[in-house]
């Protein structure tokens, strides 16, 4: 079984700054995808980026410019940096794990994030 360990969520004003850390329990294979999506209340989920373990990476359009996705692949962490935070990025957002030789795909709790105006 693999556990996704999110962090990094919390209350900022707008024009700030996050860091979302998502860490695996352990190596899940040579080719994931890893990466976040978010959903606000009332909303569907929506990609917010991904990044392969080839190196492609893949933005929502909402984001393009202001987020910045990284992976360690030695830690088994996905990284989501948020800058130039405005009100409607406030949502839960959740990692996400995708296994490409088994198509599994694996999702953490959850971590809020609320961006004040």
């Amino acid at each position: 079984q693999v556990q996704l360990v999110e962090s990094g969520g919390g209350l900022v004003q707008a024009g700030g700054s996050l860091r979302l850390s998502c860490a695996a329990s352990r190596t899940i294979s040579s080719a994931t995808v890893m990466g976040w999506y978010r959903q606000a209340s009332g909303k569907q989920r929506d990609l917010v980026a991904t990044r392969s373990s080839a190196g492609v990476t893949n933005y929502g359009d909402s984001v393009k410019g202001r987020f910045t996705i990284a992976r360690d692949n030695a830690k088994n962490t996905v990284y989501l940096e948020m800058n130039s935070l405005k009100p409607e990025d406030t949502a839960i957002y959740y990692c996400y794990i995708r296994d490409l030789w088994t198509s599994i795909n694996y999702w953490g709790q959850g971590t809020q994030v609320t961006v004040s105006s």
